[in-house]
């Protein structure tokens, strides 16, 4: 199925731990739709906490899981960023942000050590998430004339698209939100209607 995906629930926000060497990486795995929500969500974590070493995080965004960024803040490279987005990829999501912030605890941990400990984490915060399977969606616009009204209802009760608006007049119009791979069905069915 290419038009549904998973992501994680935006009512909670998913916080891991993980401790080594004295060093805390303390990750939080929040909902989001856009880079500027995940960039002022960044931006929020590095202000709250100032006096952390590093605050380093990954997304992935859109249903085709095109948009993505991992970053190090300063840890060596792909120590930090890469394996935070390999916790997102393993599990399969999109639209998730991973901050993982770093209290260094004055004992170098490594490369090995510092993938290990962004990855933990990153998989602590996303453990601690509640994934959701989500449904890439197609609006379709139909107009039609009152008289169709039944058949135009039949359609929708027959696919069950989402019913986004609707307008009963003379000269009606329904404004329908189906899965992807079924809206050229109810396109091919609404079309077919005015030859009835």
């Amino acid at each position: 199925m290419d038009d549904a995906y998973q992501t994680i629930s935006s009512d909670t926000i998913g916080e891991g731990y993980y401790t080594e060497k004295r060093s805390k990486f303390l990750a939080f795995a929040h909902h989001v739709e856009t880079v500027d929500e995940a960039m002022a969500i960044v931006a929020k974590y590095r202000k709250q906490y100032y006096d952390a070493r590093h605050c380093c995080y990954a997304y992935m965004l859109g249903s085709d899981r095109s948009v993505f960024r991992a970053n190090d803040d300063g840890e060596p490279s792909s120590t930090a960023g890469k394996p935070i987005l390999g916790q997102i990829n393993s599990h399969e999501l999109t639209n998730i942000l991973v901050v993982v912030v770093r209290y260094y605890g004055g004992v170098n941990l490594g490369t090995g050590g510092l993938i290990v400990a962004y990855r933990t984490a990153a998989a602590d915060a996303i453990a601690h998430c509640k994934i959701e399977s989500r449904l890439v969606e197609e609006l379709i616009t139909y107009q039609f004339t009152y008289p169709m009204m039944n058949g135009v209802m039949r359609i929708v009760k027959e696919l069950q698209p989402r019913i986004v608006s609707q307008q009963f007049d003379n000269d009606c119009a329904i404004t329908l939100a189906i899965r992807k791979s079924k809206a050229d069905e109810l396109r091919t069915k609404l079309a077919n209607l005015s030859f009835e």
